[in-house]
């Protein structure tokens, strides 16, 4: 199968043949049909996270099941699945609690002494996430998936798998916005623009999108944003503290800085919550004004949006169908494999949402 392979970091994609073992007792071959270009892809590209090399990126993916292991009986060879990088054991402490989205279990992936999911000439490439989405080809756990109707786009699907899940979930999990309350979120690419959009479900009453990209803020109103501010015009903080009259109730940094982690407290109101989605880079260090705690303010990391990938995707799937969920502002193009590098220095000018990579029937 066609792949397309990180040997070094801040170095492009290589489009590589890659083999795929056969599925496992409780694995799951799976065709994909879209795969998103996520800007997390983008920070392990780049080093921000260190990550096992070679390797395949992406894991924002929906596709078709092509073959299961002989344990397997929650698929079927033609079932339309949504993937998704919090594969889950369902009996550790973080599972049992409710917790599945912080699973760190090993079982979902394969043992050392085993061969390895993907290889090339008897060398093995490391999976990304328990994915590597960017491949004609996915083997994977059968809990780092879900059944999906058949009649959702594929292509809507595939954003469902990361940036929808991780911000619509921050809002409606995380942080559990309640209706009427004052919202900002900092950063309208495909995570911020989800959680815009979820806020707007959730019935908040104001709804800030802050972004330095003005055809990015038009996108967010359209998603629910009441209202806008280009951070690039100077004081963001004071905007939107005059703009509430008193600061937040809840805020979400979906860009990964530090700088803007910092503003989503500053941001907030007396006992207001902001919820750190973005990734910010390993050695980064946030500070806060000591001062603010008196005021019962918060400050959070959320991770995939505190998912129940199983039970939320087909809900998101039923809110897309219903008009509520705008996933069709999110693509700003299709895309072939082949192009995944253009994809990615697309991601870094920050001016557009999502490149969705379509893989041939």
């Amino acid at each position: 199968m066609k792949a397309a392979v990180l040997r070094e970091q801040n170095t492009p994609l290589e489009i590589e043949e890659v083999q795929v073992s056969k599925p496992g007792p409780r694995e799951v071959l799976v065709r994909p049909v879209a795969a998103g270009v996520c800007h997390s892809d983008l920070h392990f590209l780049d080093g921000s996270y260190p990550y096992m090399l070679p390797t395949i990126l992406g894991h924002e993916s929906a596709g078709i099941v092509e073959e299961v292991g002989s344990d397997v009986t929650y698929v079927s060879k033609g079932d339309h699945v949504i993937t998704c990088l919090s594969a889950f054991c369902g009996h550790c402490d973080k599972c049992l609690t409710g917790h599945l989205a912080l699973c760190q279990s090993p079982e979902v992936s394969r043992e050392a002494d085993q061969e390895p999911r993907l290889h090339q000439n008897s060398q093995p490439i490391h999976q990304f996430l328990n994915l590597s989405s960017f491949a004609e080809l996915m083997l994977i756990h059968e809990h780092a998936l879900v059944k999906v109707r058949k009649d959702m786009p594929m292509d809507r699907a595939a954003l469902i798998g990361c940036s929808t899940t991780t911000g619509v979930g921050a809002v409606f999990h995380t942080a559990k916005v309640e209706p009427g309350s004052k919202v900002a979120v900092i950063g309208c690419g495909g995570v911020g623009l989800a959680a815009i959009n979820g806020a707007a479900i959730a019935g908040a009453g104001q709804i800030i999108a802050v972004d330095m990209v003005d055809s990015k803020l038009e996108i967010a109103k359209a998603l629910g944003a009441t209202h806008t501010v280009n951070a690039s015009s100077g004081n963001v903080v004071g905007e939107i503290i005059e703009m509430t009259q008193g600061g937040c109730d809840y805020t979400f940094e979906a860009i990964g800085l530090k700088a803007t982690a910092e503003q989503s407290f500053q941001m907030l109101g007396a006992g207001g919550t902001a919820t750190v989605i973005g990734m910010i880079p390993v050695g980064t260090m946030v500070e806060l004004h000591g001062v603010d705690f008196l005021a019962e303010k918060k400050i959070q990391g959320s991770n995939m949006g505190s998912n129940r990938f199983r039970i939320d995707m087909p809900r998101f799937i039923e809110f897309y169908l219903a008009g509520k969920l705008h996933l069709d502002e999110m693509i700003s193009k299709h895309i072939k494999l082949e192009e995944v590098n253009d994809a990615l220095e697309a991601l870094k000018s920050g001016k557009e949402a999502r490149h969705i990579i379509m893989f041939d029937s």
